[in-house]
């Protein structure tokens, strides 16, 4: 595997924390790649099947491995996804994992439609920090990273540190 220019990252977290507004703020400050899973899954139908419970597509998870590696393997991409334990660990460098107070979480879910099992259930996913404990399990501890995500100042502030953790790694590996 060749030695990589630029860092690839992973924002990852309960649905609503905000990791599409980071990922793309932070890819246009860092010249980064940004990557929607949800959107990649759309435009290349890597589905295998409906889950008519959540209604919503069951992820193909084999196939979007399969269609982002390359581009892995290259560096410098940026990953969105609510969950993390489906990619392989030598692809990211560091991992995000946003956090979000529940009540806020669950107005946020309400707005964009979840009713039901599908808001009580990622509610409670964030309650029992689900996401971040897998990434725990998945990757190695000191790559794995809680950051809050409540307001437009956590937003800067998140920012802010990400992108000085991209321009130091890029120096360090340059």
């Amino acid at each position: 595997m060749k030695m990589r220019k630029r860092p690839n990252i992973l924002l990852t977290g309960t649905p609503g924390v905000g990791k599409t507004t980071l990922g793309k703020e932070l890819a246009q400050q860092t010249g980064l790649t940004y990557v929607n899973i949800g959107d990649l899954a759309q435009e290349g139908q890597l589905y295998d099947g409906y889950d008519e419970e959540y209604q919503c597509p069951i992820l193909d998870e084999d196939r979007v491995v399969d269609e982002l590696d390359e581009q892995m393997i290259e560096g410098g991409v940026i990953v969105d996804y609510h969950g993390c334990d489906l990619f392989p660990e030598r692809w990211f460098h560091i991992i995000f994992v946003l956090r979000t107070d529940n009540t806020q979480l669950y107005t946020r879910l309400e707005s964009r439609g979840y009713t039901g099992k599908k808001l009580q259930d990622n509610v409670q996913c964030e309650i029992f920090q689900t996401i971040y404990e897998e990434a725990m399990e998945a990757y190695s501890e000191d790559i794995v990273h809680q950051l809050p995500s409540n307001t437009p100042e956590d937003l800067e502030r998140n920012l802010e540190q990400i992108v000085q953790w991209t321009e130091q790694w890029m120096k360090d590996h340059n």
